[in-house]
């Protein structure tokens, strides 16, 4: 009986703790690249591009891809089932001279939807500071204790996106 009293506080701490934590979460990283606004928003703006330098879909090669729509406009799509990523879809939501704005969904391993938006600067002297942010919403009450991981996760990764895609947009 002891042990049913134990698990059921534990359950309510869980519950309790997840209401105070955070509702949402943001992600936020920059990078200087060498090159002009034009040819990096070219490459972010062209899911063409996106296995050469997108760290998620580097970690699951055999994944299925599927692009549609028109690079670097409202529309243009790029769909992924994958084991290790899931299933899931990018989506163009608006785009124009300092900015792409995306739509991210994720079917699994769990539904979630968040906000993709890339703001590009010129930085002087052919440089371009890049900043790509995420948000999205936590759940209650799983997905608000793992948010912690979440962003570092995300930090990590995107933190890695960035060196890719500069190294990539740099060589060519």
């Amino acid at each position: 009986m002891i042990f049913v009293f134990i698990f059921i506080g534990l359950v309510l701490a869980i519950l309790l703790i997840s209401a105070f934590m955070p509702s949402r979460y943001h992600v936020e990283k920059s990078t200087v690249i060498n090159k002009p606004v034009t040819d990096v928003m070219d490459k972010v703006g062209d899911f063409n591009h996106y296995a050469r330098w997108n760290p998620w879909l580097q970690m699951d090669p055999p994944a299925a891809k599927t692009i549609t729509g028109t690079p670097k406009t409202s529309g243009h799509k790029y769909s992924w089932h994958g084991k290790k990523i899931g299933i899931g879809s990018l989506t163009i939501t608006g785009i124009d001279s300092k900015h792409i704005h995306f739509d991210l969904e994720f079917l699994k391993p769990w539904k979630s939807h968040a906000k993709d938006n890339w703001l590009f600067e010129d930085w002087g002297r052919a440089e371009t500071k890049v900043t790509w942010q995420n948000t999205g919403d936590l759940p209650w009450p799983m997905a608000r204790l793992m948010g912690p991981m979440i962003n570092k996760n995300l930090n990590h990764q995107f933190a890695k996106g960035l060196s890719n895609l500069k190294k990539m947009v740099e060589e060519s």
